[in-house]
């Protein structure tokens, strides 16, 4: 009898032993589909806390733009989620009946079959209008209102709100504050806003985001520019924690910013750069790939770029990238 206990305790110590399964991922994981549930700030929290193994994630700038697929349109950001796992920065205008609606410009000419301001068309007049896509070819996609976005997105991605009211030509102090407090009321309980957990929002200045925080926004992360060591600085010396912050580093990783993305990772701050006005720019395809390569190989934590889909089939994982010489962008 003793020896057969003895032999069970072999084979228990063995199991115990024996390989063990990976810890699950401390924040939301994206599913089969690409899509990740954010329901809480805290999930939002979880899932832009860097983590140094965590796959570089592509950000869908105005929402993805294809042949065919228009900037800030549902059907668009659809099209890109299918494709890869994602968030999708949005920008809104209000109508003349103060309908929130999907456009990054306050006039209708660039991206839609209308002409003149946003503010001059109510919300069922702007529905008669079709979206254009970047060739410019007209499609059968409407303007969609920002509730219908959030409503589409809920269990599925999270959104990066930009007020575009704060840094347009044109737009006067008094509508700037105006905006500021539009979005501060959606966000406090009661607003819009407040039952979506999965946004966070993109600000210009440490002034704007001491607006917002000291105006009792204090549950939603704050996407900042921290280009500079001054910037960490100010910051580090502010009220706002820095589990609330996601570090913009502008169009790239820059070499003598070293020491602030070490310390910024420390604290468990992503890192993002936007390649909206440099890589995507580039018009030869195979140059353009290079440089999202070259990207990639500083390995930021989020890139933002218009067109997601041309980096499918590129290597996010930090695995890939930490093999990889400097002349695989060649």
């Amino acid at each position: 009898m003793k020896r057969i206990l003895f032999l069970f305790a072999v084979i228990a110590t063995a199991l115990s032993c024996g390989p063990k399964k990976p810890a699950a991922p401390s924040y939301p994981v994206p599913g089969p589909d690409n899509a990740v549930n954010i329901t809480s700030f805290e999930d939002c929290q979880a899932y832009f806390h860097y983590d140094p193994d965590r796959d570089i994630i592509i950000s869908a700038h105005r929402g993805g733009m294809q042949e065919g697929f228009p900037e800030n349109c549902i059907a668009s950001c659809e099209k890109t989620l299918s494709m890869m796992p994602t968030f999708f920065e949005i920008d809104f205008s209000f109508t003349k009946d103060s309908v929130m609606v999907l456009m990054h410009d306050l006039t209708l000419d660039r991206t839609t079959t209308g002409k003149g301001r946003v503010a001059d068309y109510t919300y069922e007049e702007l529905q008669q209008l079709r979206l254009v896509d970047r060739q410019g070819k007209v499609t059968d996609y409407r303007i969609p209102a920002l509730k219908e976005v959030l409503e589409w997105g809920k269990g599925k991605v999270a959104f990066n709100f930009d007020n575009k009211y704060i840094n347009t030509k044109g737009v006067s102090e008094e509508d700037k504050k105006r905006a500021l407090d539009y979005y501060i009321r959606q966000f406090k309980p009661g607003g819009d806003w407040a039952g979506y957990r999965n946004m966070f929002l993109s600000l210009r200045s440490l002034d704007e985001a001491l607006y917002y925080w000291n105006n009792g926004v204090q549950d939603v992360m704050f996407c900042v520019e921290i280009s500079k060591p001054e910037h960490y600085e100010a910051y580090d010396r502010s009220q706002i924690p820095w589990d609330h912050i996601i570090a913009a580093s502008r169009t790239s990783i820059r070499p003598e910013m070293q020491e602030i993305y070490r310390k910024l990772h420390e604290k468990g701050v992503m890192i993002i750069v936007s390649v909206t006005q440099t890589d995507d720019k580039i018009k030869n395809p195979v140059d353009r790939r290079a440089a999202y390569m070259r990207t990639l190989l500083s390995q930021p934590d989020l890139i933002e770029t218009d067109y997601p889909a041309d980096w499918v089939g590129l290597p996010v994982d930090r695995k890939t990238l930490r093999s990889l010489p400097l002349r695989a962008t060649e």
